[in-house]
């Protein structure tokens, strides 16, 4: 009996894995890219943040200054800060090249679970389990915070910032997106736990992975549910999720260790990226 071969998957997804780096900090828990792809920031188990290149497979720095584990890290638009958060409650934001505190920022009253900056690499905005977003001025030696959202019912997972906006997703099971310009918020319910958010690239629709196994694509304007992306096991941890450069593709991590892409038209699974492959 023979069988139709297999048909390739599309050039612009992953061919084969690259290289293995070993971060050698317990688990980690979250892996960022530099605004330009040449280096990569690691966060983790051991309160600390690693600077890679990751084509070289090589370490060129750690930042240490967490009490506890480091849960998020991000990389402003020029390269010279990153920031990061933390289980000890705190936000900090560090100089690359000297590898020192720049600023702490506290005011959750929980352990803080994603970091953003805006734009500009002014503001940083923070996302925390006390189901509040911070908004903290690196220019401002003031202490607090310039501005709290508060409306989440439950911890927020995941933020991501545009020019104009903030998306949130929280275990409440809602996505909410802060328009800063017109200082409106809109929310979209999404029923299970949501543990990543993402905007397309053109701005037009909104991406939510949760805890029930499934990615929504939804229209940012109106709410419509435009896809439901399912095959991935997700009903546990925050795994990351996203659209491609092109909107093309959705991509996401699963609790089994793989990597799934998805035709973000057709619907339907494309490839799953395997740890040997």
């Amino acid at each position: 009996m023979s069988y139709p071969a297999p048909k390739p998957k599309p050039a612009e997804l992953p061919q084969y894995l690259h290289r293995r780096i070993p971060c050698t900090e317990g688990a980690v828990r979250a892996v960022r890219f530099n605004v330009d792809g040449h280096y990569c920031m690691t966060c983790g188990s051991d309160k600390s943040l690693k600077l890679w290149n990751p084509h070289k497979g090589t370490m060129l720095k750690t930042y240490s200054g967490h009490g506890y584990e480091v849960l998020d890290a991000a990389g402003s638009c020029d390269n010279s800060q990153i920031c990061s958060c933390s289980s000890d409650k705190t936000v900090i934001l560090w100089d690359v090249a000297q590898g020192q505190v720049v600023r702490k920022f506290r005011g959750h009253a929980g352990k803080v679970n994603c970091v953003e900056f805006n734009e500009e690499s002014t503001v940083i905005i923070s996302g925390s389990i006390d189901s509040s977003i911070r908004c903290w001025d690196c220019r401002s030696r003031r202490p607090e915070a310039i501005q709290i959202m508060d409306e989440a019912k439950d911890g927020i997972s995941s933020i991501k910032v545009s020019d104009h906006e903030i998306l949130s997703g929280s275990v409440d099971g809602s996505l909410r997106r802060y328009d800063l310009r017109a200082g409106d918020m809109c929310a979209d319910y999404v029923g299970s736990p949501i543990t990543c958010v993402s905007f397309s690239r053109d701005s037009q629709c909104l991406l939510a992975s949760s805890l029930d196994s499934c990615l929504r694509l939804l229209d940012k304007d109106s709410g419509e549910l435009l896809g439901e992306f399912s095959g991935h096991q997700n009903t546990r941890y925050k795994l990351d999720s996203c659209l491609s450069e092109k909107d093309t593709h959705v991509v996401s991590c699963s609790e089994d260790g793989t990597v799934c892409f998805w035709d973000l038209v057709e619907v339907r699974t494309l490839h799953i990226l395997t740890r040997d492959e």
